[in-house]
């Protein structure tokens, strides 16, 4: 599967439809570059593009859409409502699939270097682009160092502030441009009926840095600050939550809402401003899920529930298919997962070796712990069953979790065996090629070793879940649960078998010792768990 970087360049123009259209088809006619979205703001002045592509590609994007805004944009003429000090104020790449945090980080030295030699702009590294922690931070180096646009003059030449590119010089109609690698930025405003600054004082209440460093506020990894929005008719707190699984938004909202309350303001929902990936909003649903004991398994349900508690429609439509980033870059499931029933049972009879048992094996148990699943909905909300109701929201969940997680192991199972085929095919004319072969090969085994391991690990958790239904579940569906308890002993013993024979050619003792206890415990459970569940169903 190929990498994917995300870049979202922040420039400085929100309000000339020409211009705006301008960088934007700089960016669609960049090879590689797939446009996600274009977000303008009047009040900000300021809009935010996101674009996606490989690392090549996304540095070529944003540079041509620098170089554009270049004759475009006249900072000296810029006003707004958000901190900024350049026309393209910043530009960070932060990995989206397939990439590491190291990729985007070369994407931005690869940037800096282009925009400072080739169009002589000022350039500063930020965030895991930097090699210097006191230069790390946007705010430390937009707002502290150089006192936004209005600053640069006086503080460009400065000891230590330094650009990392480009000339250390005033240059009037740019300014100066931040490019950095980091994690997903979510930028997110919430409406408040009151001033800009009643809504300034709550950002001040929930930002890291508070009121300064004797008062710090309540959230780690959140910037923020008050604005008021014409377009709008309503204040914002509008905050940057820069790291969603050390803060996630819904935190930040229910916090303001409360300092709104106590203010005797009133809160009407919020906006996020750009894309954002799936795992916030599934993080945010499970909180709402926990706190209003509510029982949602379904993803799309689960995306609709945040939408309607954050009030994410209040001031524009919110379509969870263009705003989420996994939706939106249309990220395929994995192809043997997507065949169709006779697609896969045909490859699976071709003359080849993969797919094979393992994959096989992993359908085969996902199938068991879906039946598991399919008892307890069959259980879940019947008037005959309702004294169970408690009991089904409990045991649904994790089987229908482990289903999703069993079938992407088919894809996994055939792929574990790809770096070992390519260990295979290296050179082996010398001593050292050949023990560089073999290091490479006893690698590529233990790979497709651990992924069927895995896989029976994963499809033990549905056990308890198994034992219990078939003590409690509706009874019409005895039967389903029946073959979904061997469907899930076969499949861990298939992936025992994969294990094992994979085995034969593992060198190191202690790996080959350790595994194969683990293997053959989990085989052993599975046979005695799944005679268990059979049994309590013919018990009953």
């Amino acid at each position: 599967m190929s990498s994917l970087i995300e870049c979202v360049p922040n420039f400085s123009e929100g309000r000339d439809k020409a211009i705006i259209d301008a960088i934007r088809t700089a960016i669609e006619d960049t090879e590689g570059c797939s446009l996600l979205d274009c977000d303008p703001g009047s009040s900000t002045n300021r809009t935010v593009y996101t674009f996606v592509g490989d690392k090549e590609a996304v540095v070529r994007g944003a540079f041509n859409a620098a170089k554009v805004a270049k004759g475009l944009i006249d900072m000296a003429n810029h006003k707004g409502a958000h901190p900024r000090f350049g026309a393209m104020d910043v530009c960070p790449f932060i990995p989206v699939r397939n990439a590491t945090m190291a990729d985007c980080a070369d994407c931005a030295r690869a940037l800096g270097s282009r925009l400072g030699s080739e169009l002589g702009l000022p350039i500063y590294l930020y965030e895991h682009a930097s090699e210097r922690d006191y230069r790390r931070k946007l705010p430390d180096i937009r707002q502290k160092a150089m006192g936004e646009y209005e600053g640069i003059k006086d503080n460009i030449g400065k000891e230590g502030w330094e650009p990392d590119y480009g000339p250390a010089e005033f240059v009037s109609s740019w300014g100066a441009t931040a490019v950095g690698a980091r994690k997903f930025l979510i930028a997110y405003n919430i409406n408040v009926l009151g001033t800009k600054e009643q809504a300034n004082k709550i950002a001040f209440n929930v930002r890291e840095k508070g009121r300064g460093p004797d008062k710090p506020g309540r959230f780690k990894n959140v910037a923020g600050i008050g604005w008021y929005v014409d377009e709008y008719n309503l204040a914002q707190i509008s905050v940057n939550c820069t790291d969603f699984n050390i803060t996630n938004i819904h935190t930040v909202y229910e916090s303001c809402k409360d300092d709104a309350r106590e203010m005797n303001l009133a809160v009407v929902g919020s906006e996020l401003v750009g894309l954002v990936p799936l795992e916030c909003f599934l993080d945010i649903a499970d909180f709402y899920i926990k706190k209003e004991n509510l029982f949602i398994v379904d993803e799309r349900q689960k995306v609709a529930l945040v939408i309607e508690r954050l009030g994410l429609n209040s001031v524009s439509r919110f379509d969870p298919d263009e705003r989420i980033i996994d939706y939106k870059c249309k990220m395929e499931d994995p192809p043997l997962m997507s065949m169709t029933v006779k697609a896969f049972v045909e490859i699976l009879g071709a003359r080849t070796s993969a797919p094979g048992g393992g994959s096989a094996s992993a359908l085969v148990a996902a199938m068991g712990s879906g039946l598991g699943a399919m008892m307890g909905w069959m259980t879940y909300g019947s008037v005959k069953w309702a004294a169970l109701d408690a009991d089904m929201r409990r045991l649904i969940g994790p089987l229908h979790e482990a289903m999703g997680k069993l079938m992407y192991r088919i894809d996994a199972d055939t792929d574990a065996f790809g770096d070992y085929m390519v260990a295979m095919r290296l050179p082996k004319g010398t001593d050292e090629e050949k023990a560089l072969r073999t290091e490479a090969m006893q690698a590529g085994l233990k790979k497709a070793i651990d992924v069927p391991l895995e896989t029976m690990k994963i499809a033990d958790l549905c056990w308890e879940g198994m034992v219990e239904l078939g003590k409690l579940g509706n009874l019409s569906s005895k039967s389903d649960l029946q073959v979904g308890a061997r469907c899930l002993e076969v499949g861990i013993w298939g992936c025992w078998k994969n294990v094992e024979i994979n085995m034969v050619d593992i060198t190191d003792e202690e790996y080959k010792e350790r595994v194969m206890a683990d293997a053959k415990k989990l085989w052993e459970r599975a046979d005695e768990k799944c005679k268990e569940v059979l049994a309590a169903l013919d018990a009953r």
